[in-house]
């Protein structure tokens, strides 16, 4: 993983440790994992519909903003940067793996 997530994770762990007050990672570690998945839910809409425009400076905002609290989530469910690389690693080996479609959902 690039150093600027890692640093980042790290700086996010430290607050989780006790931050500022005033920070708004201290706010959403206070608030609880139902306020990160929330913001996770928001941020992630919002990057399809800032992908859905040609404005690269808002796409690129937006991916960011949903990196932040991905991170954030991470640290809450104690889920190491680490792990994740190991898995991208894993995945990267693959070829081929095109399971199809999802099947249509019925019934609702």
């Amino acid at each position: 993983m690039s150093s600027v997530i890692k640093e980042l994770y790290s700086t996010i762990l430290d607050r989780k440790k006790g931050g500022d007050e005033g920070s708004y990672t201290v706010y959403l570690f206070n608030k609880g994992k139902e306020k990160i998945l929330k913001k996770v839910g928001e941020e992630a809409t919002e990057v399809v519909i800032s992908s859905l425009s040609e404005n690269k400076v808002d796409q690129v905002n937006e991916i960011c903003d949903l990196t932040y609290h991905l991170l954030v989530l991470m640290a809450e469910l104690e889920i190491p940067v680490e792990m994740v690389e190991e898995e991208l690693i894993r995945r990267e080996s693959k070829t081929n793996n095109f399971k199809g479609e999802r099947k249509e959902i019925q019934n609702l």
